[in-house]
Formats: C-alpha cells, structure tokens, sequence
C-alpha cells in the first residue's frame, strides 16, 4: 500500500538527490530557509527535495530526513540532508510557514530477476572507472552494497552523468530499467576516457619528444661550440653557410644575394619552415658552377676529325661548328672573349627525319670542341615551370632544367642539348616554348633569371643545340631565334659506309660476336638499305642488322658449327624473308590516271600516288570526290588542278566536255594516312591529264610542285629530301619547279649523279616531259 505525505518542498537548482545520498544544502537562499523552518515547525524534520531544471520542477523528488542544522567551515549556515525515498509529486495542499506544501506518494520500487545480474555488470564497470580515477576508499564502499536499487542510486554521485540522467533515474521506480541505463551510460564514459587517454599519451609524446630534441640541439650546438674553439672552424650552421658563401668564388650580385639569405637564416626560428627553404635555396646556389669553364679545343683538323668519326655524312652541321670555333679562336686571340657582357655562344636547331643522329650528334660536338655535354629532353613537357623554375615559396620548388644542366655539367660553357623542342606542349600551366624564347635568345640569355634562384645567370657561353622532326609545331619566334641546320637523310652510299663503320662494329659487340665470325658484305647491306629498310635515317636498318645477328647467335647456341659466316646479299632471304620495298612505280603508272609525286612527312621524304577516275555519265552528280584524308591544302590544290584543265584543256587537246559532264574522284593512297600540303598540284594536274588523254604516265617520273589557275609552276620546299626520297624508291626523272633549281645545290653529287631533274615552269612542259606519246584517241579512250 502507497503512502501519501505531506510536505514542504525545497527545490533543488543545481543538483539532483537521489535515495540514499546525504548532501549538505545552504540556508542562504529564501526558498531553502522556508523550508526547513516550515519542517521544522511540522514536528517532521522532512522535506521534499525537487530538482528544478530549466525553471520547472520535475515529476518525482527525494524524501529528506534533516540530520543537522549547522554552519559551514565559512560560516554561512547550512542543513545536512539524506534521502530516504522517492515520491511521486501531487497537489498543493496547506501548512505552516512561509514554504510551498504539496502531496507525495512513496514510490514503490520493483525489481524482477535481471535486477541481480546487471546489477553485478553495473558493479564490475564502476570499479573500473573508479580504479582509473584511484578511487580506492569509495570502491572498497561499493563494493560492500549488494542492494540492486541501493547500488543504481549510488549513481547521483557519478560526476560524469548531467542532471537529465539523474532526474531520469529518480522518476524510474523499475530498477531492472535503471540498471539497463546505467550500464550503457557508463560503457560511453569508459570509450570517452579511453580516447582522452589516447590524446593525452599522443599529446605528452609529442612535448617529450620536442623537449627531447630541443635539449640535444642544444647539447650538440654547445658541443659543435666547443669543438669550434678548438679546430677554428664556425660554431653554427648559419655561420658555416656564412663562411661557404665567402670562401666560395661567386659572382658579385649572386654573393651578395647569398649572404642576404644566410642574414635572413640567422634570424629565423629552427622550427620554421622557412630554415629548409633557405638551406635548400644556399645548397643550390653553392653547387652551381658560377665561374667555372673548360677550355675550348681551337684544333680545328682534330674537331672535324672528330665529327666524321662518329658520323658519316651531315657536312652542313660539321662546317657550321668547324666555323663557331674558328670565330672563337680568332675573338680570343684578340681579346674579344666577352663584349658588353655577352660571350660567344651559339643556338643551332637540327631539324630533320627520326634516326638521322640528330641526338647522338650533340655528344659528338661536344667532344670536338672539348665541352662537357648534357641532354635535356623536352618531349611532353607542358609546365613553363619545368624550364623558368618554380617559386620558392611552393613546397618542393625546385630550379628549371636549364640551371640543373648547368650543375650537372659543372661548367658555364657546356654543350646543352634540347632533345625533342618539337614535342612541347601548352596548358593551363603555361607554355614552355615561351619561357624558351630568353632561353634561347642570344641577345639576352646573358641575365637569364631562373624563377628559383632569382639571380641573373650567363648562358650566352653555352652552345645550344635543339633538335626537332619538324618545323610546324615550333612557335615562329622560337624558331627566329635559332639558326636552322637541315638534316634532309641520307643516301645510299651514306648508310652503307655508316652500316659498315658504325652500326654494325655495334651491334657485333650486343650479340657477343666479332668481326671474324660473322661478316656482312657491302652488296647485303646496300640491299638492306634499298628494299628492307626504305627510310630516311638508319634505326630500321640497324634492327635489320641486329636481327640477322641474333639469328646467326641462336644458331650457335643450338650447337651448329658455323665457322666463319659471311652474309652476302644472296644469304639475306633465308635470315629476313623477301625485301618489302620493291619498286613498283611502273605497276602503279601503267594505266592511264596515275601520277607519282614527292612530299615530305616527319619521317622524311616519301613516294605519294595521285590516282584519277571518271565516272559514268548517266551515275550520279558531276563534281569532284577527294579521298585520302586530305587537308585543306590538298583539297584546293585538286580544285585548282581541276579549274586549269577546264579552262586550259581545249589548247591541250583534252575533252574538257567529260569534266563538266562527269563526276571526278581523286585518290591519295594510303588512306588511313592524314595528308596536307602545298606541293602535290603538279601531280594532281598530271593525273587527270593522264587520265583524259588515255596516255599513262612514265614510269620512271616523279614530280612535285605547286600550280597555279594560269598554269604557272610555283615553288615548294623540301627538295633534298624529296630527291632523296626519289632516288631510294628507284626513279629517275624528276620535275621541280624552276624557281627549286638553286635547291639542287644541298643534293649530293652521288645522288644527281643517277637522277635527271628537269626544272619546269608550266604545266605544258609538265605534261610534256610526264605522259606517254599518245597512241589512242584521248575522247574514245575516256569514254
């Protein structure tokens, strides 16, 4: 049975008193006061103790029992208090004094048989918190209470639970519930100190460490001190740097700039950032080479000696550097070596076909003038960063390519070789070819700025060679800056001597044979070169003789006795099955609407066939067809070919009625291959000539050159390596526009030696030279 008392009530702001607590509560306050006196006054020393969160009062309270009325060690007088039970709160009623009397119904607490078993859990895990607190006097109290709802209220103690929890518990008389409770609240807490734990052991770690490492800096600074009295060496880092930058044989302004930074070093705090930074930025500066040079090597027959022993051919490169020494010999002789603070370097760029020693050439005249070398490859760089540096101020900046060739050389005047210009590449990074212009400009590379080192560098001492495959993609200011040297291939001749003397002495040694065991004649490697390996520079021709090697090898690993093997151009079949460039420009001519044409691609020059063809008249829409993949160029150079003939056709005998009246299609083989250019309107013109008059084209005629709507022959470029190109593929009359003929001086005499180069002006003489005499009636034959 409940029972319902009659109380004062003494409400509770801060703090919520469960059954069993005893807590001390202050007089001071005027609700506090009331209620004790009004207690008091009762005859029952009892009070209702409510808690009174966010201004309202709670569903349920503590039964105090007042213990002791006194004063604190303050002196502000103060009541001791114990609960006893848990009420549930009911109406106002009356009675004496000034405090507020309400209703109370004890609750009655029920427990059931879990109460036990959650009451042992809860038990196990408030001795753990109170062990991690060292709480050893209260865990040895609660040990000692074997009272489930006794042990649950013990948790108006706990600091770690707030004050809505607490007001939970008192107004849940279930104790198997409350327990439930208490056991996940209390699983939190032991998470939420472990992780503190954790931080606290990183965090005490961390200051450790730091104390640890300040207190042996300073150690070590105190000892390297004492050692530096003794040996006379500088105390400190920064003084060390101090004494490097001094002792170092630097330019002027790259000193001064120098000790401004070791100034800035001293004055910074070990643990800035900024210490690496600067450190970095000194180490750099001390490795450069600033005033370092190797002599140049005036001997010019040794030079030139040089060059053609490592390479067969490439005249116009070897003069050109033969002359650069002879102008430095003579400006040194007299005194001349720096004027208005430039010296006399030079910036070539070799432009030419792939595997024509473009690379390989740099090493060469960096021999001949007695330079040290260094290669910088630019294919696909797209950082303008990657050539002007980076900025200091970005995390693992570092100086460009240039100023790290430098260093690397370990001297101001090395041979620079940028591999690849051709393959550079623009994006939102900027553009290198631009950070290249003052690179590269003879007029200004004397105070070159590097955006790392952000002091003025003297590159006009360095010989910069650049190579490239092809022109178009190089901007034209770069390409103002550089002098030009074209390295159009090579002839026959030339890859044999440079098969003999070169690749093969080469490729002996990779298969781990000698000239004794195997020797390839002449005559094998002039057939390689002509119908194997159809190209303007040597690599496929030194695969082929790598081939023929490793076969040669294998075969003496599997035990057949070879004794000494000599390939003649007989033998070459059984190693490399049939040749691959046969000539077939008699096939390809042998009707009627076929030309043969010259053009120059980035693997140098080739063969190109124009094929012409009418259709029907009663199929389709009269016009004209282009295929091949052809650019815009072509495509109006076959327009222009098309409009001569149509106006022009009649004074060369030509049904010029079958163009109006039928449709056109020209052809460029191959066609998966893009095409474009301004040469190939000779040859389109020949082809539809050809094609109306019914007189093939001859077949040993090639031609090139651009036309004009009047007829007019116009110049084109290329000429050497479309001759070349001519002259490999087996043919031997060529067409070229008059105004080409001074070109024919950069051919080379063994090749115009075997061609018939007929300079022309007009298209008559085109037509004339090209076609067949006529044998058939033009119309009967086109029809």
């Amino acid at each position: 049975m409940t029972e319902t008392l009659n109380l004062p009530v003494l409400p509770l702001d801060d703090i919520v008193v469960l059954p069993g607590m005893v807590v001390p509560v202050r007089l001071a306050d005027s609700e506090a006061r009331a209620a004790i006196d009004a207690a008091q006054a009762s005859g029952q020393d009892q009070v209702l103790l409510v808690p009174r969160l966010d201004g309202k009062y709670a569903k349920a309270g503590t039964l105090g029992e007042i213990e002791q009325i006194g004063r604190l060690p303050g002196g502000a007088q103060a009541a001791v208090i114990r609960g006893t039970a848990r009420v549930l709160i009911g109406a106002g009623t009356t009675g004496p004094g000034a405090a507020l009397w309400v209703g109370a119904t004890v609750l009655d607490e029920t427990t059931d048989n879990k109460s036990a078993e959650l009451a042992r859990d809860y038990k196990a895990l408030v001795t753990t918190v109170l062990e991690r607190r060292e709480a050893w006097q209260v865990i040895d109290s609660v040990k000692q209470v074997n009272n489930p709802a006794e042990l649950a209220d013990l948790a108006g103690y706990a600091s770690y639970l707030n004050n809505e929890q607490k007001s939970w518990l008192l107004e849940t008389p279930d104790v198997s519930e409350r327990l439930t409770k208490l056991v996940g609240w209390v699983k939190d807490h032991l998470a939420e100190l472990e992780v503190s734990e954790t931080i606290q052991k990183d965090v005490q770690e961390g200051m450790e460490k730091q104390q640890r490492e300040f207190l042996l800096r300073q150690q070590m600074a105190a000892i390297r001190k004492e050692l530096a009295e003794l040996d006379g060496k500088a105390e400190s880092e920064e003084e060390d740097y101090r004494a490097r930058v001094e002792a170092a044989d630097l330019p002027e302004h790259v000193q001064k700039a120098a000790l401004a930074e070791v100034d800035k070093l001293e004055r910074t705090a070990e643990q800035s950032p900024e210490v690496g930074w600067i450190r970095t930025w000194l180490d750099t500066v001390l490795e450069m080479p600033w005033n370092e040079r190797t002599e140049d090597g005036y001997d010019l027959r040794e030079a030139r000696a040089i060059l053609d022993a490592d390479h067969a051919g490439l005249d116009d490169v070897k003069e050109r550097i033969t002359e650069y020494l002879a102008v430095r010999r003579r400006r040194a002789d007299r005194g001349l070596g720096v004027v208005g603070g430039r010296r006399s370097g030079a910036v070539l760029a070799l432009v030419g076909p792939p595997g024509v020693g473009k690379t390989s050439l740099g090493e060469s005249v960096a021999r001949a003038m007695g330079r040290k070398f260094v290669r910088v490859a630019l294919g696909g760089v797209r950082d303008e960063a990657e050539i002007r540096g980076h900025r200091r101020t970005y995390v693992g900046a570092l100086p460009g390519r240039i100023v790290r060739a430098i260093t690397e050389a370990g001297s101001m005047n090395p041979v620079v070789l940028l591999d690849e210009i051709d393959k550079v590449g623009a994006d939102y990074r900027g553009d290198p070819t631009a950070a290249l212009l003052e690179v590269l400009d003879p007029a200004q590379n004397h105070t070159f700025r590097d955006h790392y080192l952000e002091v003025e560098l003297d590159l006009s001492d360095v010989v910069f060679l650049a190579t490239a495959n092809v022109l178009d993609s190089i901007p034209a200011p770069l390409l103002d800056r550089m002098e030009l040297v074209q390295l159009d291939g090579y002839t026959e001749d030339e890859k044999v001597t440079i098969a003999r003397d070169h690749l093969l002495p080469r490729q002996l040694d990779r298969a781990g044979l000698s000239a004794e065991e195997v020797t390839i004649e002449d005559s094998a490697l002039r057939l390689l070169a002509g119908e194997y390996t159809r190209e303007a520079g040597v690599r496929q021709l030194e695969r082929s003789i790598a081939r023929v090697l490793r076969k040669v090898t294998a075969k003496l690993a599997l035990g057949e006795d070879l004794g000494s093997v000599t390939i003649g151009a007989g033998e070459l079949k059984s190693y490399l099955g049939s040749p691959k460039f046969t000539p077939e420009s008699g096939e390809r001519t042998a009707l009627p609407g076929v030309a043969t044409g010259l053009a120059v691609t980035g693997a140098g020059g080739d063969v190109l066939f124009i094929e012409a063809s009418l259709a029907d008249k009663e199929t389709g829409p009269t016009g004209v067809t282009l295929t091949g993949q052809l650019g815009d160029v072509m495509k109006e150079s076959a327009q222009i070919a098309l409009s001569y003939l149509r106006s022009h056709g009649a004074e060369l005998g030509l049904p010029v009625s079958d163009l109006a009246e039928r449709n056109t299609h020209i052809h460029v083989p191959a066609g998966a291959v893009p095409k474009d250019g301004p040469s190939a309107g000779v040859t389109m013109t020949t082809a539809l000539a050809s094609l109306l008059s019914g007189r093939p084209v001859r077949s040993e005629v090639a031609m090139t050159g651009e036309v004009s709507l009047t007829g007019r022959v116009l110049p084109i470029g290329g000429v050497k390596q479309k001759l070349l190109a001519a002259h490999r593929a087996g043919l031997t009359t060529i067409l070229i526009p008059a105004r080409n003929e001074p070109d024919l001086e950069d051919v080379p005499e063994s090749v115009l030696a075997e061609l018939t180069v007929h300079p022309v002006s007009d298209v008559r003489q085109v037509l004339d030279l090209a076609l067949e005499p006529a044998q058939v009636d033009a119309r009967q034959f086109a029809a």
